[in-house]
């Protein structure tokens, strides 16, 4: 069961337990997560005040609900909240993530926010800052988040259990493919060795080849794929932490990543995605205006375990397509989803064994 001196009411917000400070002296983190209860009976006004309580507070609010379909006040008082588990089915309210077990649940993302709590609370604060900012302004705020993130202990930590590594060999190929047929510019990624691993060789490849449909107006349809059994594992991660300098990294992230490009090209690509879909493997489709995923698919996001928050473009994208609570859960929680229930949420638009 979830600790009850974590599990408020709504009353408990009106008597002000989430209004004191969020950081202790020496500027560590006091309590920065609790649960509010949902199941109790409250109206729309109380509602209305615990949300303004919720949205002032510096503090990590989830929810917990247990009844049956959530009436017009528990939906209100939800949208205050980073994100709500709940039993019941939850297909149309993206507000809530549906489990077997709430307290189960909440148990095993308290654990990860506490393993990380900088980070927990960063991803968070970046959901809510950037959720009705333009795509650009939002990909500046989550990658100065994410180089904030870079030199915190969280991250030191995970880099040290990682142990040093070289740096990834050359790609033995062309990195990405490039096919341009009549209107058809068809893209993939070829690191299959690597497991189209999103690191600096990919990144440059892609963007190169957005360019070309930025470009040229004649190309009239986009179609990104990769080779081998995953579309892409992810950012590769023996080139995490190798850029000394912060600023910079921020700039290569925002103004030579892909993110911008496929946000401004969204309506004309499609993107075909298997296999594993992690961190950036996820985050760059999903700015397209059409995903495809082959039955197998699989998506993550595990960036928090390792002390950042997603840095690709996630913070910006996920939640356009599915809301900001079910990003943080899936943020926080690290869990993968199988491509039904991806296609449930809406994080893709068809399932097809392409």
């Amino acid at each position: 069961m979830v600790n009850q001196m974590h599990a408020l009411s709504p009353q408990d917000i009106l008597d002000g337990r989430i209004d004191l400070p969020l950081l202790a002296d020496g500027g560590t983190l006091d309590d920065p997560v609790v649960v509010l209860d949902l199941d109790g009976e409250f109206s729309e006004d109380v509602a209305r005040a615990v949300s303004a309580k919720v949205l002032e507070s510096d503090r990590v609010v989830l929810g917990r609900y247990t009844g049956r379909t959530p009436d017009a006040a528990t939906r209100a008082l939800s949208r205050a909240l980073d994100s709500t588990v709940s039993t019941v089915s939850t297909e149309n309210v993206r507000e809530f993530v549906g489990v077997e077990d709430p307290d189960a649940e909440l148990t095993s993302v308290l654990d990860r926010f506490h393993e990380n709590p900088y980070a927990s609370v960063v991803a968070s604060q970046v959901l809510r800052l950037s959720e009705n900012l333009s795509i650009p302004a939002a990909l500046d705020v989550e990658s100065l988040a994410y180089s904030t993130l870079l030199g915190t202990p969280d991250f030191k930590r995970w880099l040290d259990g990682r142990g040093p590594r070289p740096l990834p060999p050359p790609a033995p190929q062309e990195p990405v493919l490039i096919d341009r047929r009549d209107a058809l510019l068809h893209i993939t990624l070829n690191r299959p060795e690597r497991r189209n691993a999103y690191g600096a060789q990919v990144r440059d490849g892609l963007v190169a080849a957005l360019q070309i449909a930025l470009l040229d107006p004649s190309v009239e349809k986009v179609l990104l794929d990769g080779a081998g059994p995953s579309f892409s594992a992810g950012g590769d991660l023996d080139e995490f932490g190798t850029t000394p300098d912060l600023a910079i990294a921020h700039l290569i992230r925002t103004r030579s990543g892909a993110a911008r490009l496929m946000a401004r090209l969204s309506d004309r690509i499609e993107v075909q995605v298997h296999g594993s879909c992690v961190g950036a493997g996820i985050e760059v489709p999903a700015f397209a205006a059409d995903v495809r995923a082959h039955p197998d698919a699989v998506f993550r996001l595990p960036e928090i375990s390792m002390g950042l928050i997603p840095g690709a473009g996630g913070t910006v994208s996920i939640p356009r397509r599915i809301g900001r609570w079910r990003s943080y859960h899936l943020f926080l929680s690290g869990a993968a989803i199988n491509a039904e229930r991806a296609l449930e949420w809406g994080l893709i638009d068809s399932i097809a064994s392409i």
